[in-house]
C-alpha cells in the first residue's frame, strides 16, 4: 500500500490517496495516516464508499470516540450523527459560525471524522482556519497580552433554549436532531494560545462560535480585544475552502483549527456521519 499526498496548496490541508478505508487497517497505516493529519490539519480521502460500521472503526483508530452534547446519535449508532439539510429546509445553516467543536467542555475533543453521503452539485463547501498561522502572525505585543490568558467558553449563542438551535429554530422544523438545555449556559476556561497536546506548536484557541469572554478583563475590554482576534484569525491567508464529493472522508484537528459551514445549496438535500474523536491517552499518543 503506497500513500500519496497531495497538499491543497492553501493554508492547511491535503487529499490522501492509496489507503482504503473499507478495510481494516494495520497500525503502521493508521501511523502514517496520523503523521499526515498532524502536519495538514485537515486532510479527505475521496472515492472511499464507506459504512457507517467502516466509519466507526477508522475514526476509534485515530483516537477515542468523543461526546456530541446536544446533538442526538443516529439509532444503532451511539457515536454517529447525522449532518443532514433537506432539499426544502429554510433553517439556518448548520454550524456556519467559526468554532472548533465542542470547545466548551472540560477536555475538548482531538479531532471530527465526517464522511460524504449526499453531497449537492453546488455549495457545501467547509472552511477551515489555520490556527498555528493565526497566532504566529500576531504582533509580538498581542501575544504577551494573550499568552497566559484564559478564555471563558460556553455553548450558550447555540444550544441554550434561546440560542441558534434553540427552540424557535425547532418551530422552523430543523432535520437534524438538536437538543437544546439550559446546562449550555455553563462555563468552561481553556488557555487563549492553546499548546498542542502532539506537536507541542501553539495555536489560537477561541472562536466566535464559543468564546464569550476572557478571565479576568472587563467586559468592554474582553469584548474589544476577542473582536480583534476574531477578525484575525479568519484572515483568508489563514483559510482553507474544503469542497466535498459523495464518498469523501474528512478528518480534522480541533486543536489546530477553526472551521465552518456554507450554504449555497438550496434546493439540494445534503447529508454527512459524523464521528467526534477524543484524545489519546498520553501512552497511546507516544506509542
Amino acid at each position: 500500500m503506497s500513500i500519496s499526498v497531495e497538499p491543497s496548496g492553501q493554508a492547511c490541508g491535503a487529499l490522501v490517496r492509496g489507503v482504503d478505508l473499507t478495510r481494516p487497517l494495520s497500525d503502521a497505516v493508521i501511523a502514517s495516516i496520523r503523521e499526515i493529519w498532524l502536519e495538514h490539519q485537515v486532510i479527505a480521502f475521496p472515492d472511499q464508499p464507506m459504512s457507517i460500521e467502516d466509519l466507526k472503526r477508522f475514526a476509534l483508530g485515530v483516537g477515542p470516540h468523543g461526546d456530541d452534547p446536544y446533538i442526538a446519535a443516529m439509532p444503532g449508532h451511539a457515536h454517529v450523527v447525522e449532518v443532514r439539510r433537506e432539499a426544502d429546509e429554510q433553517t439556518p445553516i448548520f454550524a456556519e459560525t467559526w468554532h472548533s467543536d465542542w470547545s466548551f467542555l472540560p477536555s475538548p475533543p482531538a479531532g471530527t471524522a465526517l464522511f460524504a453521503v449526499t453531497i449537492p452539485p453546488v455549495g457545501g463547501d467547509t472552511l477551515f482556519a489555520n490556527q498555528y498561522a493565526a497566532y504566529e502572525a500576531l504582533p509580538a505585543a498581542t501575544k504577551r497580552r494573550i499568552d497566559d490568558a484564559m478564555g471563558v467558553h460556553s455553548a450558550r449563542r447555540g444550544y441554550a433554549p434561546a440560542g441558534m438551535y434553540g427552540e424557535a429554530d425547532k418551530a422552523k422544523g430543523r432535520s437534524m436532531r438538536i437538543i437544546s438545555s439550559e446546562s449550555a449556559m455553563k462555563t468552561r476556561l481553556h488557555p487563549v494560545v492553546r499548546e498542542h497536546p502532539e506537536t507541542g506548536r501553539k495555536a489560537l484557541f477561541v472562536s466566535p462560535g464559543y468564546t464569550i469572554g476572557i478571565e479576568g478583563m472587563e467586559r468592554e475590554e474582553s469584548d474589544a480585544l476577542l473582536r480583534e482576534l476574531f477578525a484575525h484569525q479568519v484572515r483568508p491567508e489563514f483559510v482553507y475552502r474544503h469542497r466535498w464529493t459523495k464518498n469523501m472522508l474528512t478528518l480534522w484537528d480541533n486543536r489546530c483549527l477553526l472551521h465552518a459551514a456554507t450554504g449555497g445549496y438550496q434546493g439540494h438535500a445534503r447529508l454527512l456521519y459524523r464521528v467526534t474523536i477524543s484524545e489519546r491517552s498520553p501512552v497511546a499518543a507516544a506509542h
